[in-house]
């Protein structure tokens, strides 16, 4: 009898690996990177990046919605400690030449790191705003940086590229979508 008994937890233990791999099967596991593209940019709220402000100085705050000003906006997700956003970076300088509005979230940033990757390289950016703690990289649904956003002058979300090589075709595609 006792025999019988210790059998019980494995057939439970069974019936749950079952239960788990049945319902495993019926999931989409289809990671959907755009799934934010035709959603307005989430209204969070971040400090904004200052070059020269005093380390007391009180940061001044903008959210994701009204950094674009009201007008069409590139908003791209980097990082100073970021490998592939250095090798993207040059195709953001372009866009800032072609009078494209760039909006910059420093991801996961010291303040004083993004300050001297944008010395290095050259700053694309119209404005920054510092995402210390990555809130705003969850409420974009970001996988990793550097991801790029097309946004509408009405705030809606229009185009997304997520990796390393912003290639002209992405550039085009993301630019034209803003028209």
């Amino acid at each position: 009898m006792s025999r019988w008994l210790s059998v019980i937890p494995l057939v439970v233990l069974a019936l749950l690996a079952a239960l788990f791999v049945g319902w495993s099967l019926r999931r989409d596991p289809v990671y959907r990177p755009d799934a934010l593209v035709g959603q307005p940019i989430p209204e969070t709220v971040l400090p904004r990046l200052v070059p020269d402000a005093p380390a007391d100085a009180p940061p001044e705050v903008l959210d994701l919605k009204t950094a674009g000003l009201g007008k069409p906006m590139i908003l791209n997700v980097f990082a100073s400690w970021c490998a592939p956003c250095r090798v993207e970076h040059p195709r953001l300088l372009e866009l800032q030449a072609q009078g494209i509005h760039v909006v910059g979230v420093a991801y996961k940033d010291d303040p004083a790191a993004t300050r001297a990757f944008l010395e290095e390289l050259g700053d694309p950016y119209a404005l920054v705003l510092v995402d210390r703690d990555g809130r705003a990289g969850l409420d974009l649904g970001i996988s990793g940086v550097p991801e790029t956003y097309a946004v509408d002058a009405q705030g809606i979300i229009v185009a997304k590229h997520a990796g390393s090589l912003l290639t002209d075709a992405e550039v085009e595609r993301l630019t034209s979508a803003l028209r």
